[in-house]
């Protein structure tokens, strides 16, 4: 067979993301790891804010904030989706044809040089490393499928040869990337109240794992350090740094907020007083980019206390309301 599909009838152009994707969301993309079990869930017609609890344990690691991932662990607790590594020992076309006539998704990191749905910013621009999930191989018009960000995509031609290597001479140097097998063959569709038992449960062991401190101060120290010198390293270095810090908090407190809105809509209003400190977090964080990024442009400093503080009462705002509701 030249075409391998596991989920049947995408169409690119006519897809529609997920809520949590929607242009109204503070942050209407998250992390490449979290946006493709977003959107895959969404597909599968399973809810991806039951999986969200992880994100209450985020925390500043010295010069980067947690990249948040579901654990698939809690992935095949809730849905019975199973995820395991695939050892890349031959060519990853060949994986891709065994394992997507099998009917297992491939999720793999790749190069978002050739990955066109990243036009204006990283497509034939700059190599990047970033995960997408294949489903739909034609190997005869040389076109793939693939959830990548906040929507599923279709590449073709030069892309698909370039992503998969064909033609290229054998190279000793290179280091195969690292991909994962999803088997959805045993996927398990629970009531509303039974996944949300589940995912209560997982609620109290991630607000158990939180920081033993608030991280905003703490992130906001290291910033003062080194907020004088990011003017000088240029927007592509602020960038890198704003994905890697401000993006990933925000985006993380703007999923734990739609997590405890969900189960507030099972029933469990009183875990929504947390669910508005989350937010305020979400918010902050994205008026924190804006306003770092006018000072690496203009070179004007900017006054960040205002606005750390109250991310910083947010957090411990919102912790406190989470154990008054766990009962913690």
């Amino acid at each position: 067979m030249s075409r391998l599909v596991v989920l049947k009838g995408l169409v690119a152009a006519h897809y529609r993301p997920h809520g949590l994707h929607a242009e109204s969301q503070v942050w209407p993309e998250k992390n490449c790891y979290v946006d493709i079990w977003i959107e895959l869930l969404h597909t599968l017609g399973l809810e991806p804010r039951a999986v969200m609890a992880f994100t209450l344990a985020v925390d500043f690691e010295g010069d980067q904030w947690t990249f948040f991932k579901p654990p698939h662990g809690e992935i095949h607790a809730l849905y019975g989706i199973d995820v395991q590594e695939l050892n890349v020992w031959r060519p990853l076309l060949d994986h891709a044809v065994e394992h997507l006539a099998a009917g297992r998704l491939l999720s793999t990191e790749s190069d978002a040089f050739w990955l066109p749905d990243t036009a204006g910013t990283d497509y034939r621009r700059q190599h990047t490393k970033t995960t997408i999930v294949l489903n739909d191989l034609d190997l005869e018009a040389q076109a793939l499928g693939y959830f990548h960000n906040a929507g599923y995509h279709r590449l073709e031609g030069e892309d698909f040869r370039r992503l998969f290597r064909i033609g290229v001479d054998p190279d000793p140097g290179f280091l195969p990337l690292y991909a994962e097998l999803i088997r959805s063959d045993r996927v398990v569709r629970r009531r509303a109240d039974a996944l949300g038992s589940i995912a209560l449960d997982l609620l109290r062991e991630h607000g158990a794992r939180r920081p033993a401190s608030n991280p905003m101060p703490r992130f906001g120290e290291r910033l003062g350090q080194e907020l004088p010198t990011l003017p000088a390293q240029g927007l592509p270095h602020y960038h890198a740094w704003a994905f890697a810090t401000v993006r990933q908090f925000g985006a993380a407190f703007e999923l734990a907020a739609a997590h405890l809105r969900w189960h507030a809509g099972l029933g469990r209003a009183d875990l929504l007083p947390a669910a508005e400190c989350f937010d305020r977090i979400a918010q902050g964080g994205k008026a924190l980019i804006l306003k770092l990024a006018r000072t690496v442009n203009t070179g004007r400093p900017a006054d960040l206390a205002p606005l750390l503080g109250d991310m910083a009462s947010a957090w411990d705002d919102g912790m406190a309301a989470l154990d008054r509701a766990l009962g913690a």
